[in-house]
């Protein structure tokens, strides 16, 4: 996918490569030898032991008539941040109805800021509208923020946080990011731990953008030292943490299996082997137990699509790069015929693995399969063209480049191929609303092409590449590569502020899918973080992976 663009120049460091060459696997076949850790007896007791905890958890929230608004947004934030909100989706929707209903008179100190900010982002995070206003009463009489907060680094995180679900024009949500982050970083190296750890993931990646089961594997080592946390909300999460993870194992050992067989089959060596970086991906969309059989497809499609994607990108001759499109757009066995021999068994099993799409469905959701068709159809005609462009030597303007490369990100197809799996979000208006790429899926897939973009100028490129979207702002205005990389950051920056207005916008019964494709682009700001590419790169992920995989969270 454009989404993962290999970076194959020869680039500077770790990361050197000859042209059209990727880096091997770095986890071998790890995945399928390696046995979970939980046996089937203790899984059935950790799961009672769930049921159990959970009604003692739930007794927490039934009450929220006789909370303040403070401990019902404290309550809901660690849920959320310890991995169990999904135990509890009924009961959180009650408790912000009742916080949104409330209009809280905040006195402008900074304890109030903390939790104003607090109620304001988890209000926005669950697509419903509160006026910035809020923040008004937090400034002095020149507009500016009080220097009484300059000194409280959780009153500043708390507004960094929030601030970061501006939508597009919210200028005083921007000058509270200049001002929060400004003062943040003079005091990040002064800092202890618990905050200093949150301030500095916070400066990377807000926690509005965090991907929420890496929030979750951090949060839970953090709340273990706090002397004041809540012995059921703990245990929960510790115990959900590992059954999900031993479960995630269990995927991605099948997965493993699968990848390996058809990898080692269609015999398209110059293609990424990245089971693993796609399944960290995909967990990082919808980890939850729920989710498993969407995980399974989401993670098999995007296999196929990062292999088709490779081919136009870094092997196909143009007339290869035709057949292979006009085969994908007949979608039928005997096409196979018109593509070059080394095409044949990756055509027959793609075809293969959408007939076994349709046989994990259930009668009533075989329809799905050909939404997720149709949009890797589209990707196939979204690549063409850039492998035409890249051709004919072709230098799109920024505008036009912006154009294919949002589609050819991934995003619009894979914010289909998400939905195919999902119980009970996936809807038909919900297929049709993805296939009509809204406003969320647009600016998803603008995020990748920039992020994408950013990563490839940085580690350099191949001869056979299309001028990245940052070449052509250099040449459209005359500016340095640092210049672009800042104009184009702040684009990315702009669609982040489109995906949050869209999720009030948005209809309710919508509103589930949408914040799936949500968690899809949260997990961009992980693999680009810092300039990197960690899906073509997987070196760069090692070690987030093995924590999240690898290493267990302790269960009294």
């Amino acid at each position: 996918m454009a989404a993962s663009k290999p970076a194959t120049a020869a680039a500077a460091g770790p990361h050197k490569l000859e042209m059209g060459a990727f880096q091997p696997c770095v986890w071998g076949d790890f995945f399928v030898t390696y046995n979970p850790p939980l046996s089937q007896s203790s899984e059935m007791t950790m799961q009672e032991r769930v049921e159990q905890v959970k009604v003692q958890v739930r007794a927490l929230l039934e009450d929220n008539k006789n909370r303040s608004v403070a401990d019902v947004v404290t309550l809901v934030e660690m849920l959320e941040r310890l991995g169990i909100g999904n135990h509890f989706r009924g009961e959180i929707g009650t408790a912000l109805r009742h916080v949104l209903n409330e209009e809280p008179e905040f006195p402008a100190s900074s304890d109030d800021l903390h939790i104003a900010a607090l109620r304001f982002r988890l209000l926005r995070q669950h697509g419903l509208w509160v006026s910035a206003d809020i923040f008004d009463k937090f400034k002095d009489e020149t507009g500016n923020f009080s220097t009484s907060l300059c000194s409280d680094p959780v009153s500043l995180l708390s507004l960094y946080n929030a601030a970061h679900l501006a939508t597009p024009s919210e200028d005083a949500l921007s000058d509270a990011i200049v001002f929060s982050r400004y003062h943040l970083e003079a005091m990040r190296n002064k800092l202890r731990p618990p905050m200093a750890e949150q301030v500095s993931c916070a400066l990377d990646i807000p926690l509005p953008r965090t991907v929420r089961r890496l929030e979750t594997m951090h949060y839970i080592k953090e709340y273990e030292q706090d002397e004041s946390n809540n012995g059921p909300l703990l245990e929960l999460s510790r115990l959900d943490f590992e059954l999900v993870r031993s479960l995630h194992l269990k995927e991605l050992r099948d997965l493993s299996l699968w990848w390996r067989d058809l990898y080692d089959n269609v015999k398209l060596s110059y293609a990424r082997d990245r089971l693993v970086e796609n399944y960290f991906w995909t967990c990082s969309v919808f980890h939850e137990e729920e989710y498993s059989r969407a995980r399974l497809m989401f993670a098999k499609t995007f296999g196929l699509l990062s292999l088709m994607d490779d081919t136009y990108d870094v092997h196909a001759t143009l007339e290869d790069c035709y057949k292979l499109n006009e085969a994908i757009q007949r979608w039928d066995r005997r096409a196979v015929s018109i593509l070059p021999k080394y095409l044949h068994m990756f055509y027959i099993r793609l075809l293969a693995n959408f007939r076994e799409f349709e046989d994990m469905l259930g009668p009533h959701e075989k329809y799905r399969v050909s939404y997720a068709k149709t949009a890797f159809q589209s990707s196939s005609e979204y690549y063409l063209c850039e492998a035409k462009w890249s051709n004919e030597k072709y230098a799109p303007s920024f505008k036009e480049h912006l154009e294919v490369s949002r589609m050819s990100s991934g995003f619009p197809t894979l914010a289909l191929v998400l939905l195919m799996g999902v119980d009970n979000t996936a809807t038909n208006e919900a297929f049709d609303w993805a296939a009509d790429v809204p406003d969320i899926v647009c600016a998803s897939g603008v995020i990748a092409h920039f992020l994408n973009d950013i990563a490839s100028y940085k580690l350099g490129k191949t001869k056979k590449d299309v001028a990245s979207s940052v070449e052509c702002y250099m040449k459209e205005n005359l500016v340095g590569g640092q210049e672009a990389i800042v104009a184009i950051s702040a684009l990315a920056e702009n669609a982040w502020r489109m995906i949050n207005r869209a999720c009030m916008e948005i209809e309710p019964a919508l509103l589930p899918a949408a914040q799936l494709v949500v968690n899809l682009t949260r997990t961009l700001e992980v693999i680009y973080l810092g300039g990197r590419d960690g899906y073509t790169f997987g070196g760069d992920l090692k070690g987030l992976i093995a924590a999240l995989f690898l290493k267990p969270i302790y269960v009294v």
